[in-house]
Order: C-alpha cells, then sequence, then structure tokens
C-alpha cells in the first residue's frame, strides 16, 4: 500500500479520486487518500487491507428514496434495514443499480466515496460510526480509501446522523 497526500499536485490519478480529493482540500479534510495494492470493494476486504475492525470502515451505500438518490454511510459491521430507515425517512428505498449508482455519483460501486459526486446526495450518516475514533471511506475507486471521522462525514457530505437499523 502506498499513500497519496491530499496536497500533492503534480500525481496523475482516476478523475473519480481527483474529485474526492479536491473536495476534500475544499472541506478542510486533512487525511491521506491511500491506495491500496488490491482493490477493497467490500467493508471486509478493506478492513483486512488496513488492519482495522470491520465497523470502522464507512460503506458508501446508495438507493432510492421514492426514486430519489439516498447516500447511506453506515458501519461496515451491518447491513442497513432498509424498510426500517424508508419509514423513518417518510418514503420507500430500493437499492439503486449499478447505472444509477454510477449517474448518481461519478463512480462505481465498491469505490463510492461519501462526496466527489456530480451533486450533492441527501445524505445519512449512520450513528454507528460514532463508535470508532477513525473511519476510512472509499475514495472514489476500488482501490483508494482516506481516514476521516464521524463528524467530519457529517460536516463535509451535509448528512443526517441517525440509527440505519433498530437497536443501532
Amino acid at each position: 500500500m502506498w499513500r497519496y497526500d491530499l496536497r500533492m499536485e503534480s500525481h496523475p490519478e482516476h478523475p473519480a479520486v481527483a474529485r474526492v480529493r479536491a473536495e476534500l482540500a475544499a472541506h478542510g479534510a486533512g487525511g491521506e487518500i491511500v491506495w491500496l495494492d488490491d482493490a477493497a470493494s467490500t467493508a471486509a476486504l478493506a478492513a483486512a487491507a488496513l488492519g482495522v475492525d470491520v465497523g470502522a470502515i464507512a460503506n458508501s451505500l446508495v438507493f432510492l428514496l421514492d426514486g430519489e438518490p439516498l447516500l447511506v454511510l453506515t458501519s461496515g459491521a451491518h447491513r442497513v434495514d432498509t424498510a426500517w430507515l424508508g419509514s423513518r425517512l417518510g418514503g420507500a428505498i430500493t437499492r439503486a443499480s449499478a447505472a444509477q449508482v454510477k449517474e448518481a455519483t461519478g463512480q462505481v460501486i465498491g469505490g463510492v466515496a461519501p462526496v466527489g459526486h456530480p451533486a450533492r446526495l441527501r445524505t445519512v450518516v449512520d450513528v454507528a460510526l460514532a463508535a470508532h475514533p477513525q473511519l476510512w471511506a472509499a475514495a472514489g475507486h476500488a482501490h483508494t480509501v482516506y481516514p476521516t471521522t464521524f463528524g467530519e462525514l457529517v460536516a463535509i457530505t451535509g448528512g443526517t446522523a441517525m440509527p440505519v437499523t433498530p437497536g443501532a
């Protein structure tokens, strides 16, 4: 694994990662984007590559809430209860297709970051993530992650902090 400092401008990189880097910098986020040797397209793979608890992985999942994109940043340690969360948000949640994820985020499944999208998405940030002082999120490509915190995720996404499953 090698690290790419957010301040380094000369490194050629994937366009989605460049958009994430630019948005993180615009928000004053100080974490470095880390390029992993192998793709970390699941929370378990990312946790293993980084040597952290799977609960410290902030999964970026795209759903549709009554047909509109909804980004849910959830702990890698559990699943989103879409029926329960939909009722809390006042609508019906369905899983977005790969094409819908790409259209909404400009990124592909397995590398979707919390930011760097063509337009700001309505976002829910799983309160279970607050249990970890440092979190890791994808950075626009399946080989990239970056360190962040619960507070930073809420701030940079403009998200709503709430449980995504009962009892969480």
